[in-house]
């Protein structure tokens, strides 16, 4: 049976770990825009694009926010992620249809819930609807289980948004993440 890690356990792992090298990919690819609604899943990208003087780091109230400012950082020439819950997924649908409708380039990573060991029923519904709805919107999805799949996951969805066009989501499961305590 596969450990059940916590979010502490994951917690030791972040000086030298995968979220790290998730921001360190990013950058590298070209992204210098990170919007988000605050996250403990995302927190060292978070927390590293706020001190980083090269990006611009927007914090937003709600995760559709995220789905206008990536499309209006592409309309200006940069290259933006979105960090977000899979709960917030749900908050962006209709926006989504922006993505599609315009053939926006488009990349999203989301922390998923509602997976792997989560004890939290109210995110059981959207954290189970996630690659569903964003396959229903034609966004390749893409998951990361394992550290050793950051890096390689998010060049191969730099590759499909920036040089192909496509939507890509990007879902680190709970497997990586660790599962919250409720």
């Amino acid at each position: 049976m596969a450990e059940l890690k916590t979010e502490d356990d994951h917690a030791r792992e972040i000086s030298t770990g995968w979220q790290n090298q998730l921001y360190d990919a990013l950058r590298r690819n070209g992204v210098t825009q990170f919007s988000y609604v605050p996250d403990a899943g995302h927190r060292v990208c978070i927390d590293r694009s706020i001190e980083d003087k090269e990006v611009h780091s927007v914090a937003l109230t709600t995760e559709e926010e995220g789905v206008a400012l990536a499309c209006g950082a592409h309309l200006g020439g940069a290259k933006s992620v979105l960090l977000m819950q899979s709960s917030g997924l749900g908050n962006c649908v209709n926006f989504m249809s922006m993505v599609k409708n315009g053939r926006f380039p488009f990349l999203t990573v989301l922390s998923m819930r509602g997976d792997f060991g989560e004890g939290n029923p109210w995110q059981m519904g959207m954290g189970q609807a996630a690659r569903k709805v964003c396959e229903a919107l034609d966004f390749i999805v893409l998951e990361v289980t394992k550290p050793e799949e950051v890096v390689p996951t998010i060049d191969a969805a730099s590759n499909m948004v920036w040089k192909s066009g496509q939507a890509v989501a990007v879902l680190l499961s709970q497997r990586l993440i660790g599962a919250k305590s409720f």
